[in-house]
This record gives C-alpha cells, sequence and structure tokens, in this order.
C-alpha cells in the first residue's frame, strides 16, 4: 500500500503543538472589521484551538 500524502493546504493553516493540539488563526481579519467591537477584533488577533468535532478528520488530513 503506498504512503498516504499529507493534505498540504491543511498543514499550512493549522499547526500541531507537542502536546498534538491543533492551533489555527481566527477566520475574518482580512476586511470589515472596523465594525467589529473591541472584544472581537482583540479575539481576532490570537489562535484558537481547533473544534472538538473537527480534530478527527483534520488529523486524517495531516497523517497524525
Amino acid at each position: 500500500m503506498p504512503k498516504l500524502k499529507t493534505h498540504k493546504t491543511t498543514s499550512k493553516r493549522i499547526k500541531v503543538t507537542s502536546g498534538k493540539k491543533l492551533i489555527q488563526r481566527t477566520a475574518g481579519q482580512d476586511h470589515f472589521n472596523a465594525k467589529e467591537t473591541g472584544k472581537v477584533g482583540r479575539n481576532k488577533r490570537s489562535d484558537h484551538r481547533v473544534a472538538k468535532a473537527n480534530e478527527k478528520n483534520i488529523k486524517k488530513l495531516l497523517n497524525l
């Protein structure tokens, strides 16, 4: 059976920590941010963990 290929766009968007946690940037940072509240703007600047519901599928794409 051939080796599995890593899904490259997923590997570029999601970082795997040493404890196998998945970290990704917050979506929606490009434009229309002036109308956001300050709290939302600050939260968009930080990275967040991937939702548990998506972890299994993303780990398959990354071959973890």
